[in-house]
């Protein structure tokens, strides 16, 4: 299990636990789920970087304790 941060930059960081091999999709599932929005809505960034949602974690080499940035549509 490892533990990603999610920043949106207007005040909501949510730590999120999964695992290497989740898709990203996955990932945004756990962040809806916790801030309230839908997961179609967000969008998961790393400097310019959108991640897509069929990739896996550990293939966007995506580690234990790393901040991503978290936009809305």
């Amino acid at each position: 299990m490892i533990e990603v941060i999610c920043n949106d930059r207007l005040g909501k960081k949510v730590r999120v636990k999964c695992n290497p091999d989740d898709t990203i999709g996955d990932l945004k599932k756990l962040i809806a789920a916790q801030t309230g929005t839908k997961s179609e809505k967000i969008v998961l960034k790393k400097w310019y970087n959108i991640f897509k949602d069929n990739i896996t974690l550990a293939d966007y080499e995506i580690h234990d304790g790393m901040n991503i940035e978290l936009y809305y549509q």
